[in-house]
C-alpha cells in the first residue's frame, strides 16, 4: 500500500529522538516504521547527483559546507498511524520535514519473501531506491518500506499485495 514517509533532519546529539518521540507520542501518534542515518550519506547522494547532471544543484563553497555541517544532524524516514496529524504537530514545533509516497508492504517473516518481492520490482524494471524493515517476531508478518523510482507503477505491482 502506498503511505507518506515523512523525512526530517535532527540535530546529531544526545536526547533529540527521545523529544521527537515524545512530542508524536504525547499527541497520540504511533510511529509504525522508523530509520535514522547519519546525514552525510544524504549530502553525499547529492554530490553524486550533481556530477550525473548537467546543470549544478548548489555552489561548490554550498556543498562544502553542507559536507561538513552534515555530520551535526541525522536523516531520520518514518511512517505513522496520522500523517496530517504528524505534519501539523512537526511544522507547529519548527521541524525541516519533506513528504514523499513509499510502498509499505506487510511481509511474511520466512526465508525468500523479501527476495521475491525485490525480485518482482526487478522484473517490472522498477528499481528501489531505499529500504527499511523490521521483524517483531516469526509468528508475526514483517513491515518492510520500499522507495521506488517509480511510486505509480510499483502500487500497481503490488495493489492486490497482502
Amino acid at each position: 500500500m502506498v503511505r507518506t514517509e515523512i523525512s526530517l533532519f535532527l540535530k546529531n546529539v544526545p536526547g533529540e529522538l527521545g523529544k521527537l518521540a515524545s512530542l508524536l507520542g504525547d499527541k497520540g501518534i504511533n510511529i509504525d516504521a522508523l530509520t535514522i542515518q547519519d546525514a552525510s550519506s544524504y549530502v553525499q547522494n547529492l554530490f553524486q547527483a550533481r556530477g550525473k547532471s548537467l546543470k549544478r544543484i548548489a555552489s561548490v563553497a554550498s556543498y562544502n559546507s553542507m559536507r561538513k555541517d552534515s555530520a551535526n544532524f541525522a536523516l531520520i524516514r518514518l511512517l505513522v498511524d496520522q500523517t496530517d496529524r504528524t505534519i501539523d504537530l512537526l511544522s507547529k514545533n519548527d521541524y525541516i520535514f519533506d513528504i514523499m509516497p513509499v510502498m509499505a508492504l506487510e511481509l511474511d517473516n520466512r526465508p525468500g519473501t523479501l527476495a521475491a518481492i525485490a525480485g518482482k520490482f526487478g522484473e517490472e524494471s522498477v528499481n528501489i531506491n531505499y529500504v527499511y524493515g523490521s521483524v517483531s517476531s516469526q509468528d508475526e508478518k514483517c513491515l518492510f518500506v520500499f522507495c521506488p523510482e517509480d511510486i505509480e507503477l510499483a502500487a500497481k505491482i503490488f495493489k492486490d499485495w497482502s
